[in-house]
């Protein structure tokens, strides 16, 4: 999972938010997050909503929600490689870090919001990502 439809299911005014708490109410999982997803998600809750929704995220996070992955050794090359590659996007670290995690587990769906970023990268282990929610634009 990216970011974007982290932060999107608790901010309700968010344009995404429905398809997302849709997906999130309705997928069968497991819902891996990358440890630097998490920061990411936890500083824009904390920074335009406040403590409050941040709290909640977190709560969801101890009642297992979802499946905290943190990067082994391994993936810090292959993150390095694909900030590289794809330095003209630019792709950036922790969405780099989301496709060397799916690669890893040989996940070839990613919840997300950035259909600019995803849409362009090209994982080692499928042609392409099936990007969630399909509904979102």
């Amino acid at each position: 999972m990216d970011a974007g439809p982290l932060y999107a299911y608790v901010d309700a005014d968010d344009a995404h938010h429905h398809a997302s708490l849709e997906l999130l109410e309705r997928h069968p999982g497991p819902l891996i997050v990358p440890l630097l997803v998490v920061t990411e998600v936890t500083y824009l809750l904390a920074t335009r909503l406040g403590a409050e929704p941040e709290v909640r995220f977190l709560g969801d996070l101890a009642a297992g929600a979802f499946s905290v992955d943190c990067a082994p050794a391994g993936d810090w090359l292959r993150i390095a490689e694909l900030v590289s590659a794809y330095r003209d996007l630019p792709l950036g670290t922790v969405d780099a870090s989301i496709v060397a995690a799916s690669e890893r587990l040989g996940v070839t769906e990613i919840a997300t919001t950035d259909r600019r970023h995803f849409g362009v990268v090209r994982p080692r282990h499928a042609e392409a990502f099936a990007l969630l929610p399909g509904a979102v634009a």
